[in-house]
């Protein structure tokens, strides 16, 4: 596998141009909510922005 995104770095540069903004919101967002669990949890995995995703725009909601 390493060797093939050696030799394909096409392949990783729009893999990155997708999951870092998406990154850096979902961890902006919970900073700023003071979501210590789910900054750490998204500091951690790295799921091409699907578990960022999920928290920016469900799980951050805020409850009435």
């Amino acid at each position: 596998m390493e060797q093939f995104f050696q030799h394909n770095l096409w392949v990783l540069i729009p893999l990155m141009l997708w999951a870092i903004p998406w990154k850096g919101w979902a961890l902006w967002r919970a900073a700023t909510r003071n979501d210590r669990g789910w900054f750490i949890v998204l500091l951690v995995l790295q799921t091409l922005g699907v578990v960022d995703i999920l928290y920016i725009f469900i799980f951050s909601k805020r409850k009435s």
